[in-house]
């Protein structure tokens, strides 16, 4: 995935930068520093120091934390646009979480020095950046609250839900798509490790509501998936 847009194009795309001129994203862009990424290759890690803010230009990431034992947990999956580290760029500690490339990516660099004169400068940019947080905190909340109350197979329900939205293919028998990973990776995002995300799979297969070959899944019946992801009645 990517943004075919120039970088000032890209910055009135973020709500911190859209406060500006189209002069003065021009002249932003020219000071930022773009920076490619490899499948899976780290962006930041997990309680380093950030000493700054990364755009995403093309492809996606993954954002998780990994518990003491190993296993690891995705909070959030970021494509052309997102932002990420506000929060130790603004408290000064480590990274909360850790970032990869799930695909090859190019991402741009934005110094602390620079997001600091802005808000300075600009009150707007700096409102834009708490109502980004605000946005991430009650995402987060809804996280917590799906994983203490809503069983496995919900959730999974849930994303397979989102990426038909996003990638989704009408056809004659229902919406198809490729699972967005594999499933560890899956199951990291729902929550859970790979066989509890397998027997959810399984069983939304026998319910009728999708078909499994592979990477392939077909969305039998969208409404039904709908249902079991607490989406409806």
């Amino acid at each position: 995935m990517s943004y075919s847009g120039s970088v000032p194009e890209l910055l009135g795309r973020i709500p911190y930068f859209r406060v500006l001129s189209a002069r003065k994203r021009g002249a932003l862009a020219r000071r930022f520093r773009p920076v490619a990424f490899a499948r899976r290759q780290s962006v930041f890690v997990e309680g380093e120091p950030c000493d700054g803010l990364w755009i995403v230009a093309e492809g996606r990431l993954k954002v998780f934390r990994t518990s003491s034992r190993g296993r690891e947990h995705v909070l959030h999956v970021e494509g052309p646009g997102a932002t990420l580290g506000e929060v130790p760029r603004f408290d000064r500690s480590g990274s909360v979480a850790s970032a990869m490339a799930l695909t090859p990516a190019r991402l741009i660099w934005v110094p602390r020095r620079e997001l600091e004169h802005l808000c300075r400068q600009h009150p707007d940019v700096a409102l834009a950046i708490i109502v980004t947080m605000a946005r991430r905190v009650r995402a987060f909340a809804g996280l917590a609250g799906d994983l203490a109350l809503r069983p496995v197979q919900a959730r999974l329900g849930r994303l397979l839900l989102e990426e038909v939205r996003r990638v989704g293919r009408e056809t004659p028998r229902g919406v198809e798509l490729t699972l967005p990973g594999t499933r560890d990776e899956i199951a990291a995002r729902i929550g859970t490790v790979r066989e509890p995300a397998s027997r959810a799979l399984t069983a939304l297969a026998r319910r009728g509501l999708v078909t499994v070959r592979g990477r392939r899944l077909l969305v039998r019946d969208v409404r039904g998936l709908e249902v079991a992801a607490g989406e409806g009645d």
